[in-house]
Order: structure tokens, then C-alpha cells, then sequence
């Protein structure tokens, strides 16, 4: 630069004043500078000491190298940057420093000739923000300067407050999410709660009624049992008076058949002990049905109980007998014969098992009425319900297969899901399964599980612990 334009920087530079506290307060004093990059010493030292006289902090630099190096090392809050310089020029400088992420938020002030209108205006193309024209004016050197540091710390304040919105936001976000998941858990408990409540109800209501059923079943039953033995004997006792009669008085015996006419009294004496075995046999069956019924009903228990698993099977293959049997099902609308459906048992030894048995035998009843169910909707040639039950490592496992059509691949995930079902309106509620799991899982600590393939069947498996 030529010797005269540095005599009138120098000079117009000492008749400046300036507010000096206006300027310091636009930046941290105690970490932030203002980098001065220019090739020319006297440049560098009117700058540095009219920004100093009102309380900024300088650096400088005589090349773009070096000039870059220093913003790296530090961060200057604001950079003087001349553009005629050896080595890299102003410009270039610029761009490399536009281009590292770490210093490309740093404001850059040109200082340019005045009439080079075409370097500012590829200076600010290149993202300087502003320029200071040659030969300097104070006042439009300071007013220059005090814009950019006040827009420098207005922009780092605005980039803190939108990290703290943004961490708010993400706290919030996050507070949001765990209270969405807390209404849903708590959505879910309480739906199965009132599915829990309204089964517990019905199956109370259920037991209390078949408890009662079986009650007074109990009392015609045990009166026609008790007198059947004497009855027995009473007509044995009879038929050997008349047998007596008939040989000792053998023409009284003739006149009293031709009398009584068509009543054929050998026969009927014959029949009559063959009645009363069958009357005998009838009320067995009855008081067996009665005694599943009060095993069955068992659901209002507040107290687990030692109980042998295969008694809660059997009575609930009692109840659903009626249904093993062959007879007609509607199928897609048709009437189809359906086989009776053979039930296939394999027992195993086990021990009495802790439990709700009233609650299992309900598990038991869902499984076993939705393999019934399968068996009806596929119609294989032989319908087959297997049992098997296994001690395996301190757990009892009952399995309940059907050689069915089996369960979607697509579906079976949804299997367990409260209200979901796969029939059709009016024959399912979709809580079956559900409360099987809660029942085998919550209230037993245990593990309910099925495998199922499409045209071979279903599986359920109920592990249980022994205590």
C-alpha cells in the first residue's frame, strides 16, 4: 500500500473517540479476540491500537496461512481480513476458512480499495459479511466492527437458546414418550382387569351354579343308590317265594297264569334284576357327573391346594362329552356328519401340583373346546384330541393336541391377544386364550405356549411348576 495512505490511516485515527464500553461489552473479554489480517505492518498497528484504546482484544496476522492457523487454534470473534496479500489472497483465505466446519460461523470483514466495487462484491459471495473501504474512516471502521459483534454474540446466544430448546424439546419428547407408555401399560392392566373381573364374576356365578346343580343332584341320586341294594334283594326274595309257590302248588300256579292272562311272569321276573342294573349303572353315571361337576366348579378358591391335574382333565372331559360324540355340524353353510371325535390319553406319573384347580380346569376347558371346535371346522376322516401330561424338571407339562386344521401363520402372533378370536359373531368372545395365559402365567408362574401348522394342527403345551 502506498506510503501516504498509511499517513492518513495513521492520522485519521488519532482524532477518533469512541464509546469504549459499547464495544467491549459485545464479547467475552476474557477469551474473545478480534483477528486483523493484512500484509501491511503500519495497517496492522493503527488497527490493533485504535480496537485496544476502547477495550477489545487483538491478534494478527501478515498472511492467510497463518491467519487460518490462528482461527483454528482459537476462535476469533470477528476477522479484519485484507484482500491483496502474498501467498493466498484474501479470498482464498475466505474460502478455506468458510469451508472448515470449525470456523465457518466466523464473521469476515474485506477491507477493500473504494472504488473495487467487483472485490466486494465476490467478497460477499464468497460469505464475508461486510467491508471496510481504503483509505479507513474511523467512525466506519468502529461502526462496522460494533454491528458484527453484536450480531456475533446475538447469533451465539441465539444457537444456545436453540440447543436449549432443542434438549427441551427432546426431554420433552422423551417425558412424553414414558408418559404415553405408562397410559398405555396402564390401559392395558386395566382392560385386563376388567376382563379378570368380569370372567372371575362369571365363573363364580358358573361354579355357584353348578355347585348347587350337583348338590341337589346329590340327594335323588344317593336315595335311588341306597334303596337299590334292598330293592335287589327284595325282588330276589320274591322271585324265590313265587318260584317256591309255583312247585309246590303247580295247578294254583297254572289257574293264577291262565287268570292273570297275557302277563308273562317268567319273563318279567327274568327282567326285572336287569332293570335294576341298569337303573344301578344310570345313577353311577349320574353321580360321576355330579362329582366332575364339584371338581369343575372348583374356581373360587382363594388358597392354592395340592391337586392331581388328571381329576380337573377328566371332569372337564366329562362335561364336554356331549360334544365328543358323533352327530351333524354346519359347515360353510351345509349340514356335515362329523365322527365322534376319539380322545387319546397318555398319563404319566405325576405328583400333586400346587394350584388353582378350578382356575386350570377353565385352561383345560378353553383348550380342549377350541380343539373341538378346530376338529368341526376341518372334518378329518378320524378326529383325534391326544393328552399327554410329563414330569420334566420339577414342572408338570400337559399337552393338548388335535390333528386339525391349525392356525394361520399370519395369525398366531395375535393368538393370546385380549378379544382377538377367529370365529365367527356370536361364537367366540376372543377371551379364551387370553385369560388361559394369565391364568397358567400370573396366577401359577408357569408357561403357555402352542405350535401350530396349517392342515396338521394344534399343539398347546401347559408347564407348571410343582410348587
Amino acid at each position: 500500500m502506498p506510503q501516504t495512505a498509511d499517513l492518513n490511516l495513521f492520522c485519521r485515527f488519532n482524532s477518533f473517540t469512541f464509546n469504549k464500553h459499547c464495544l467491549s461489552a459485545m464479547y467475552d473479554q476474557s477469551t474473545g479476540f478480534i483477528l486483523i489480517v493484512d500484509d501491511n505492518s503500519t495497517n496492522l498497528s493503527v488497527l490493533s491500537q485504535a480496537l485496544k484504546q476502547v477495550g477489545l482484544k487483538v491478534r494478527v496476522a501478515m498472511d492467510g496461512v497463518s491467519a487460518i492457523n490462528i482461527a483454528q487454534q482459537q476462535l476469533p470473534e470477528l476477522i479484519l481480513l485484507d484482500i491483496q496479500m502474498p501467498g493466498i489472497d484474501g479470498f482464498e483465505t475466505c474460502t478455506r476458512l468458510k469451508a472448515d466446519s470449525s470456523t465457518q460461523a466466523i464473521p469476515v470483514i474485506f477491507m477493500t480499495a473504494l472504488a473495487d466495487s467487483e472485490s466486494k462484491v465476490k467478497g460477499l459471495s464468497l460469505g464475508a459479511v461486510d467491508y471496510i473501504t481504503k483509505p479507513f474512516e474511523e467512525q466506519e471502521v468502529m461502526a462496522r466492527v460494533n454491528i458484527h459483534l453484536q450480531l456475533r454474540q446475538l447469533t451465539k446466544a441465539l444457537e444456545e437458546k436453540n440447543a436449549q430448546l432443542q434438549h427441551s424439546a427432546a426431554v420433552l419428547e422423551e417425558r412424553v414418550t414414558e408418559r404415553t407408555a405408562e397410559l398405555s401399560n396402564a390401559l392395558q392392566d386395566l382392560q385386563r382387569s376388567q376382563v379378570q373381573l368380569v370372567q372371575s364374576e362369571k365363573m363364580s356365578a358358573l361354579g355357584q351354579l353348578v355347585a348347587g346343580i350337583a348338590h341337589e343332584l346329590n340327594n335323588p341320586i344317593g336315595c335311588i343308590v341306597s334303596n337299590l341294594a334292598p330293592a335287589f334283594e327284595y325282588v330276589t326274595e320274591i322271585t324265590k317265594v313265587i318260584e317256591f309257590y309255583q312247585q309246590a302248588c303247580p295247578e294254583a300256579a297254572l289257574q293264577l297264569k291262565q287268570t292273570l292272562g297275557d302277563i308273562d311272569v317268567e319273563f318279567a321276573l327274568e327282567d326285572l334284576p336287569k332293570l335294576l342294573h341298569s337303573m344301578k349303572l344310570s345313577t353311577e353315571r349320574i353321580k360321576d357327573i355330579s362329582i366332575s361337576l364339584r371338581t369343575f366348579s372348583r374356581s373360587d378358591a382363594t388358597v392354592k391346594m395340592r391337586a392331581d391335574l388328571h381329576d380337573g382333565l377328566e371332569s372337564t372331559l366329562t362335561i364336554l362329552r356331549h360334544r365328543l360324540k358323533a352327530g351333524s355340524v354346519r359347515v360353510a353353510g351345509k349340514e356335515q356328519h362329523r365322527p365322534a371325535i376319539e380322545v387319546v390319553k397318555h398319563y404319566g406319573e405325576l405328583p400333586p401340583v400346587e394350584c388353582y384347580l378350578g382356575l386350570l380346569n377353565q385352561v383345560f376347558m378353553n383348550i380342549l373346546a377350541n380343539a373341538i371346535d378346530a376338529l368341526e371346522e376341518a372334518l378329518p376322516a378320524t378326529p383325534q384330541i391326544l393328552i399327554q401330561t410329563v414330569l420334566v424338571d420339577q414342572q408338570i407339562v400337559v399337552y393338548i393336541s388335535d390333528n386339525g386344521a391349525g392356525m394361520p401363520s399370519e395369525l398366531q402372533p395375535r393368538a393370546f391377544q385380549t378379544f382377538f378370536t377367529t370365529k365367527a359373531v356370536g361364537k367366540g368372545t376372543g377371551l379364551g386364550l387370553s385369560i388361559a395365559r394369565q391364568i397358567v402365567e400370573e396366577k401359577h408362574a408357569g408357561h403357555l405356549s402352542f405350535t401350530s401348522e396349517p392342515g396338521q394342527g394344534t399343539k398347546f403345551a401347559i408347564a407348571l411348576p410343582l410348587s
